[in-house]
């Protein structure tokens, strides 16, 4: 395993040089590797993100990428099977023009969305309906701004009636009932009748990060259950379907319209920016920003309309940060007018009368509703009590899961699903590589191509009849630097070798040499065999080891591997650059992992493009399902979900794999790459342990 800060940098200094540097260093100096700088945060100023698809044929093909990271980091990729809603509704209030009733329906058994449906009276043929998710306001769904909010929002000219003032959230639903929009206004989890699960803490751990549960996808998925649930109704048009919730409840909006194609229309208020991109739990999930942000994920919704409202906050510059990257969107599919932006700088963060009176207009053009009604009008507000879903005749149902419960369900459906998809003939494999590969590329990477790299070679020396390539790594405009080693026997020309030997240690491309600065025994061997030998230091390894980086964030993972790979998901990045860097004349390429890196070597085989011979590994150490910590190296969020070390290391198959280290209960992640494997006449050796120079022979035969 790994050697101790303290030691290792003993041994360095007491071995040979190469210019002054150890004889294994590629670096003059410290790295320059972007990654070892500091991370991307939730609440950084500005997080960038520009389309550079030239087609929509391209376009689709990123926004299909992107999709997928979204559902992956809602932990519904695949989609979760839908139950039977079984909605009740009940409790009609009356007013002049429109009703007010309760609902409750469960999107999971025992988990229960609750919320408001308005109506208009006088129903004629199918209407609209109008999703609308509430967002961060105190109470959420009761909403009361109190006498003193409502006369400075009167005085501010943001509000017209008392009755919007104090009780904006019904306001909105009111007028759209109003315009002839049924509408459906429904609760956040852990606010208004929805207060099984606490809002700001659920799902959180470790072990709820490893089968990827968490606030953001629950809540998603209530809202795809919602949307089930209004176009259940008799007199909805299913074709003419709108959302719009501001804050938090925008988030809820751009998710849903990125993911469910249902939805014609939207209307996220003061959430879509190039700023910060949502500070809730319920607003992150480990990858969900991963080289994007909030305009990508609006941008899902091109070319169907969609319009944004900003204002004193983090939304400000929509006009100018968002909207031409959104317009640039649009305009590849020529509807740029369907995308529109309008920020409202002498308000602070709301949804008030002004912007839900622009919302009513973009939803009139879309939705067919009378244009002439954009104005609202006084409404009579119903007390907050009376809008509440349970009482002593609708009661909280008797089988509403706690929270405990609702995570074991969930943990359990989402083991069926994945054994669901495990294959018993050659056949059933392709859908296997499907979905566990796609959540692959989305936890770890898509893999590489060589002419995708920038490979710079620093120095060439010749050491003891050994040529010695030293020279860094980097995708293209990724601001790596994965420095690595290339031997070679000196004067044995590129196509008289036998073949290359990528080889991967915990301790980096030192581990080639002993503590002397000589080669150890296990290289010279395969080098009198005509091989080449590529080392390197992948992420935090050796030259790129620097333990003062950023800690995962110890309040919810989300807030770091939402925006940030994992430590494990870099190296296994680096492990896919230094295979792509091997030039194909040299083949056969084998691929080996020793030393805390077999583990790494294993994730990445199933996502290597180029040919690889025999893939070895000793995964001694690594066991996801005893990991309890998310700021452990090898944490990797979704890796029990899909089926652990073995269900994703099965994305290999049918190559040649050797494995060795099983040990403490780790087998047991190893069955799923057993039952592909046979699906596939795939060939595993699993070993009790590896060698240096077990390996070298297995190589050799």
């Amino acid at each position: 395993m790994f050697k101790s800060l303290v030691t290792l940098a003993a041994v360095l200094c007491a071995c040979p040089t190469f210019a002054g540097s150890p004889v294994w260093n590629v670096l003059d100096g410290p790295s320059k590797d972007v990654r070892l700088g500091t991370p991307r945060n939730l609440n950084d100023a500005y997080h960038p993100w520009k389309p550079t698809q030239k087609t929509v044929a391209a376009w689709n093909t990123e926004a299909q990428r992107i999709r997928e990271q979204l559902l992956v980091a809602c932990g519904l990729w695949p989609m979760p099977v839908k139950q039977p809603l079984k909605p009740v509704i009940h409790g009609k209030i009356d007013r002049d023009d429109y009703t007010v009733e309760k609902v409750y329906f469960a999107s999971h058994p025992g988990h229960y969305v609750t919320g408001n449906l308005y109506r208009p009276k006088n129903i004629k043929g199918k209407i609209p309906a109008i999703l609308s998710p509430h967002g961060h306001w105190s109470n959420g769904r009761f909403y009361d701004a109190g006498d003193n909010t409502a006369k400075a929002q009167i005085a501010q000219s943001g509000e017209t009636f008392m009755s919007g003032g104090r009780f904006p959230l019904q306001a909105r639903m009111v007028h759209l009932a109003r315009l002839g929009c049924t509408v459906f206004h429904y609760d956040m989890v852990g606010y208004a009748d929805s207060k099984s699960i606490n809002h700001r803490t659920g799902y959180m751990d470790a072990t709820a990060g490893l089968h990827l549960q968490n606030l953001l996808g629950l809540q998603t998925f209530n809202s795809i259950r919602a949307l089930d649930f209004v176009q259940s109704l008799p007199e909805v048009d299913p074709h003419r379907i709108g959302v719009t919730g501001a804050s938090g409840g925008g988030t809820q909006t751009f998710m849903l319209c990125a993911i469910d194609p249902r939805p014609t229309v939207a209307f996220p208020a003061v959430m879509v920016s190039t700023g910060m991109q949502g500070g809730c739990v319920c607003e992150n999930s480990a990858y969900m920003r991963q080289g994007i942000n909030n305009i990508a994920i609006a941008a899902l919704f091109a070319p169907k309309p969609m319009a944004l409202s900003g204002a004193d906050d983090w939304t400000i510059d929509i006009e100018t940060k968002g909207l031409p990257e959104l317009r640039y969107v649009y305009g590849l599919f020529g509807k740029k007018d369907y995308v529109h932006a309008k920020c409202y700088p002498q308000f602070k963060h709301n949804y008030n009368q002004v912007s839900r009176e622009m919302m009513y207009a973009w939803f009139a053009t879309y939705l067919e509703l009378d244009k002439q009604s954009f104005k609202e009008r006084d409404f009579k507000p119903v007390p907050p009590a009376d809008l509440s879903v349970f009482d002593k005749a609708h009661p909280i149902p008797a089988d509403s899961k706690s929270p405990a419960a609702l995570k074991a369900y969930l943990a359990e459906t989402s083991r069926a699903a994945y054994s669901k998809l495990l294959p018993k003939t050659a056949a059933d494999v392709e859908n296997y590589q499907q979905v566990v590969g796609g959540a692959a590329r989305v936890m770890l990477d898509g893999g590489v191509s060589r002419n995708e790299l920038e490979v710079v070679r620093k120095s060439t020396s010749t050491i003891d009849g050994v040529v010695i390539i030293r020279g860094t790594l980097s995708r293209k405009a990724s601001g790596e630097e994965i420095p690595y080693l290339r031997l070679t026997p000196d004067g044995t020309r590129a196509e008289d070798l036998s073949g290359c030997v990528v080889w991967i240690d915990g301790q980096g491309k030192r581990s080639l040499f002993d503590k002397n600065g000589t080669l150890q025994p296990f290289v010279k061997q395969l080098l009198a065999a005509k091989k080449s030998v590529v080392a390197a230091d992948v992420f935090r390894t050796g030259e790129l080891t620097k333990p003062d980086l950023a800690k995962v964030n110890t309040g919810y993972q989300g807030y770091t591997h939402g925006y940030n790979r994992t430590i494990i998901a870099n190296r296994v990045r680096d492990i896919l650059s230094v295979v792509a860097s091997v030039e194909q004349k040299t083949q056969p390429v084998d691929l080996v992992g020793t030393h805390g890196a077999g583990a790494w070597v294993l994730l990445a085989r199933g996502l290597v493009r180029q040919d690889v011979r025999r893939t070895i590994a000793d995964v001694v150490g690594i066991h996801f399902g005893k990991l309890t910590s998310t700021s452990d190296e090898n944490y990797l969020p979704g890796a029990l979900k899909y089926g652990g070390l073995g269900g994703l290391a099965a994305l290999a198959v049918p190559a040649q794999l050797s494995i060795a280290g099983l040990q403490g209960g780790a087998e047991t992640e190893f069955e799923p790459l057993l039952k592909v494997a046979k699906a596939a006449n795939g060939r595993i050796d699993f070993r009790i342990s590896f060698t240096d120079q077990e390996v070298v022979a297995t190589l050799l035969k």
